[in-house]
This record gives structure tokens, C-alpha cells and sequence, in this order.
């Protein structure tokens, strides 16, 4: 004996059958799906959905930012984007600072939005003592590998143990593009102190740190330490991969 629906209440179930498909779909083939992981975000393990989920020991590129929500969102795929938000809660005592922004990803074309974090660098910048760099408000997008917009603020905090020379504890500035890369030029409130770190589409960076050497015993230091004269000052240049 069959039985036979009507074609509207087919159509119905269908639709929920789809749409459930659709809202289980878990983090781990969304990130997948988008390709994040090119972008060098990933994750020891995910749970959840695309759209409501977590990610456990989550890194971007080399910066490491612990366990962070995440969440794609549904109406700019209307428009071609994926966006997918971040955030992290920062338990009392805790040595991470905040995180809170979202990857913007449609065809090539990628950024950041509104990105506030403070990711550690302890060993990225090495032998430079620089500890963590800070973001507040920053948006950066990349389009066909150049960079197209950047704002918000930036900061690099240092640790002075480690260092030949005296530094302040830490350089700022706004970041903006230039000539096809993300620039993060950051500057000490005495001016003596200049860092510019240049992030190319694809992860590569150069840093240029140049220090004003003030007096002769300072620039013996900054030599013994592997710093070169410049047109500008004394300066440690650097090439690498986030």
C-alpha cells in the first residue's frame, strides 16, 4: 500500500531536510570550504557548527590565539563574502589579551575587519625583543594580492632584558598601504625609535627597526648588536613568514 504526499508538502520537507544539512554543517569542512587554512588559520580541534562553533589551540599563521568562538556569517554569502568572526574571552589572570574581529574572505580577495587582539611574537622577530604586537580596530584588505585598505591602530611592545641597548617599552602608529603591501609603521614618543613592518599578500614580511643612535657609546651597542648605519639612523633588517 503507498501512500502519496502533495507536491507542496514534498517540497516542504525537502527544504527542511536542506536547510538542516545546511545548519550542521560543522567548523571543520567550513573552514575547509573557504579556505582559511590557506590563509594560515587553524586548529588542533573544532566543535560546533560553521555557523555557531569553536576552535580549540587555534593559530593564525605563527601567532598563537588559544580557544576562540567563531561564526559564519549569513548574509554577506548573499553578496559573494564569507565572513567569519572571532572572538575570545579573556579569563581573570589569564597572560592573552583580547580577541575579537573576522576574516573576510571572497574568490582571491581577503582581509581583516575591525580586528582587536594581542597576539605574542616573543620568537617571530627574534633577536629583537619584541613581545607581542596589538591591534585596535584594524582593517586590512587585500585585492588580487595588493593591499587596498588599511586602517586602526598598532602597537609593539617590547621586553628590555634581552636587549643591548635601552628601549621604550613601546612603538606605535596606524596602519595603511603602501605600494601593494600592508605597512605598520610604529614609532616611540621619543622619535628615536622607528619600526616598520611591511606584510606582503601572502604572509611574507620585512621588518626595518632603526634606532637613533644618540651618543657613541649607543652606537658602539647597537653594532655589537648587528646593527648597520643608515641614511636614518642605525638599522636591523629582517625577512620572513607569518
Amino acid at each position: 500500500m503507498r501512500f502519496r504526499l502533495p507536491l507542496g508538502r514534498t517540497l516542504f520537507f525537502v527544504c527542511v531536510f536542506l536547510l538542516a544539512m545546511v545548519a550542521l554543517i560543522p567548523m571543520r569542512f567550513g573552514l575547509a570550504w573557504l579556505q582559511l587554512d590557506e590563509l594560515g588559520l587553524a586548529a588542533r580541534e573544532t566543535r560546533g557548527s560553521v555557523w555557531n562553533g569553536a576552535m580549540v589551540e587555534t593559530q593564525l599563521g605563527s601567532a598563537e590565539l588559544g580557544d576562540v568562538d567563531a561564526g559564519l556569517g549569513f548574509f554577506p554569502l548573499l553578496i559573494g563574502n564569507a565572513r567569519m568572526a572571532l572572538s575570545r574571552e579573556v579569563p581573570e589572570g589569564s597572560p592573552n589579551g583580547e580577541f575579537d574581529g573576522a576574516l573576510t574572505v571572497s574568490g582571491a580577495d581577503f582581509g581583516i575587519d575591525d580586528m582587536s587582539a594581542r597576539l605574542p611574537a616573543a620568537d617571530l622577530f627574534a633577536p629583537l625583543p619584541i613581545s607581542s604586537l596589538s591591534l585596535q580596530d584594524v582593517t586590512a584588505h587585500f585585492e588580487n594580492g595588493l593591499c587596498a585598505e588599511a586602517e586602526g591602530l598598532v602597537r609593539a611592545e617590547f621586553t628590555g632584558a634581552s636587549s643591548p641597548i635601552p628601549l621604550p617599552p613601546a612603538l606605535s602608529g596606524n596602519a595603511r598601504c603602501d605600494e601593494g603591501v600592508l605597512l605598520l609603521p610604529m614609532i616611540s614618543q621619543s622619535g628615536m625609535e622607528q619600526l616598520n613592518l611591511r606584510i606582503g599578500s601572502t604572509g611574507e614580511y620585512t621588518l626595518e627597526f632603526i634606532v637613533d643612535p644618540g651618543d657613541d657609546a649607543r652606537r658602539e651597542r647597537l653594532t655589537g648588536a648587528g646593527f648597520q648605519p643608515g641614511a636614518n639612523g642605525y638599522a636591523m633588517t629582517m625577512q620572513g613568514r607569518f
